[in-house]
């Protein structure tokens, strides 16, 4: 069965970096999107950032670009997400998805728009 699991979370000060890992297996890894989200107590999910894994191509929230990167390693089916100048604001439940159905008019930030979830990592950002 599909897999995604996530790793890498943790407590930071704000300026702080971190780097969440999201391995897959039991999925076909390429030529798909792959997508990091995250929801933070009373807020709605949010997507942060994806990443075509076939041709490499990147999408990011407003809120993160230029501090956060998103990549990948075919060789270990893996998509990270490089968060850098980490802010308060940032502290949230992180998510890795994968298989993306473009079925509903959604985009890459959509959440329904993909098939399968990682159980999340805790990101916490403290002043």
């Amino acid at each position: 069965q599909v897999q995604l699991v996530e790793s890498g979370g943790g407590s930071v000060q704000a300026g702080g970096s971190l780097r969440l890992s999201c391995a897959a297996s039991g999925y076909t890894y390429s030529s798909n999107c792959m997508g990091w989200f995250r929801q933070a107590p009373g807020k709605e999910r949010e997507g942060v950032a994806a990443i075509y894994t076939g041709g490499g191509s990147t999408y990011y929230a407003d809120s993160v670009k230029g501090r956060f990167t998103i990549s990948q390693d075919n060789a270990k089916n893996t998509v990270y997400l490089q968060m850098n100048s980490l802010k308060p604001e940032d502290t949230a439940m992180y998510q890795c998805a994968a298989d993306y159905l473009g079925l509903y008019g959604g985009s890459w930030s959509t959440p329904y728009e993909y098939n399968y979830w990682g159980q999340g990592t805790q990101v916490t950002v403290s002043s």
